[in-house]
């Protein structure tokens, strides 16, 4: 449905557009930066987020606001009714049992991949894959490996689409280095991201392929760079990775 028909509800969507505004890099925002990041005048952006304050979908000291727990309510709603997550489950909790670290499954949403679900241990690192994070996809693991899935001029609007912002001296931003790495992964079948995201934390992840050999999904172990080298996470965890993507994939036939 496009914005001109006459049953879409425009308001509806800033008011979702302002709760997608908040995300882990800025969790509380001005007016002026909420405006900012949707496109909304500030009258508007104000006017929204008093709307969601009043609703208790949000909070506000005055000058910045931030989502409530209600939010939460929102996707619960999704993750309830859906069956994937549920089926994964057990694979998920199987690798984790089995590498010690935490595995999450992903998907692609725009320029993000969102966690659908994760393994039920228990890490430091755990925070860093919440069910409903999300992670900007040009930089993790889970999102360059659902990328490599696509072809290359997808690829190429894709990341020209996006900001690019370096999170870590060792983020990958340049079109022409993020283009050979996504090339790279799509060849040997794996994505690891080291450090790209946040200092201290490495992550390697492998693309989900359905029935019709299309690529939504993605399964990562995210683990302390302190617990294993980039080339351990490719020799001892990649390995069950892969039996668990063939798992999956079976469940998607």
């Amino acid at each position: 449905m496009r914005s001109h028909d006459r049953d879409f509800v425009s308001s509806l969507e800033k008011g979702l557009l302002l709760i997608e505004a908040f995300d882990v890099s800025q969790p509380r925002l001005t007016v002026a930066e909420a405006a900012r990041r949707t496109n909304l005048t500030r009258a508007a952006a104000r006017r929204y987020l008093l709307t969601l304050v009043a609703l208790d979908y949000a909070e506000s000291d005055g000058k910045y606001f931030w989502l409530s727990p209600r939010v939460l309510r929102l996707g619960y709603a999704y993750l309830s009714t859906a069956s994937l997550p549920k089926m994964v489950q057990p694979v998920l909790d199987r690798i984790g049992e089995k590498t010690k670290e935490v595995t999450s499954l992903a998907t692609l949403v725009d320029s993000e991949v969102i966690f659908l679900a994760r393994s039920s241990i228990r890490r430091m690192v755990a925070a860093t894959s919440n069910v409903g994070l999300r992670l900007p996809a040009y930089c993790s693991a889970a999102g360059r490996a659902i990328l490599a899935g696509r072809s290359d001029k997808e690829v190429s609007e894709h990341l020209k689409g996006i900001k690019r912002e370096r999170l870590t001296p060792h983020t990958k931003t340049r079109l022409e280095d993020l283009l050979a790495e996504i090339a790279r992964v799509r060849s040997q079948g794996y994505s690891v991201s080291d450090e790209e995201l946040e200092l201290g934390l490495r992550s390697i992840a492998v693309p989900v392929t359905d029935a019709r050999g299309e690529v939504h999904f993605a399964i990562a172990v995210s683990l302390l760079s302190a617990h294993m080298t980039s080339e351990a996470m490719v020799s001892d965890i990649l390995p069950h990775l892969l039996s668990g993507k063939r798992a999956i994939e079976s469940i998607l036939l």
